[in-house]
């Protein structure tokens, strides 16, 4: 059995996050922490390190009573960037970024970023685009995939 993440770092960035497991929330989208310095991983999808599938965390990039969110910085990822998840167990599991992508909000769920089978990667997301407060906020989501780093 592979481990519940602890703790997600993006070194280049300065991002170090503890990881909380979360679930769906009311209006059917995934749950997001409500603390912004923490991030949440997708508890229903596979956990990083698995063999196959999305390993989904996700994060606000801001919040109106605490200001910026921990992924404030995720759209200056770059490839290759290193990602690391530190799991329960101890065991640290090392990713490499390969896409930025920005996916409208309600295409999301259809994306293919929850998907359970196929090659393993880690999929980090936040909001992003124009927030219209009138249309309930950010209207879109900034996709970051990476696959796990050779031996």
């Amino acid at each position: 059995m592979i481990a519940s993440p602890r703790s997600l770092v993006i070194p280049r960035l300065g991002v170090e996050a503890p990881v909380d497991a979360v679930g769906v929330a009311s209006d059917g989208e995934a749950e997001v922490p409500d603390d912004a310095r923490r991030v949440g991983w997708y508890r229903f999808g596979p956990a990083p390190g698995a063999a196959e599938g999305s390993s989904v965390i996700v994060g606000h990039v801001d919040s109106q009573t605490q200001g910026l969110g921990v992924l404030a910085e995720l759209s200056d990822v770059e490839q290759n960037d290193r990602v690391e998840v530190r799991a329960a167990d101890g065991a640290t599991r090392v990713y490499r970024i390969v896409s930025r992508e920005t996916v409208p909000k309600e295409e999301l769920a259809d994306s293919g970023v929850f998907r359970r089978d196929g090659p393993p990667v880690l999929t980090l997301i936040t909001c992003t685009g124009p927030y219209l407060k009138d249309r309930g906020g950010y209207q879109d989501n900034l996709v970051v995939t990476a696959v796990p780093e050779s031996s």
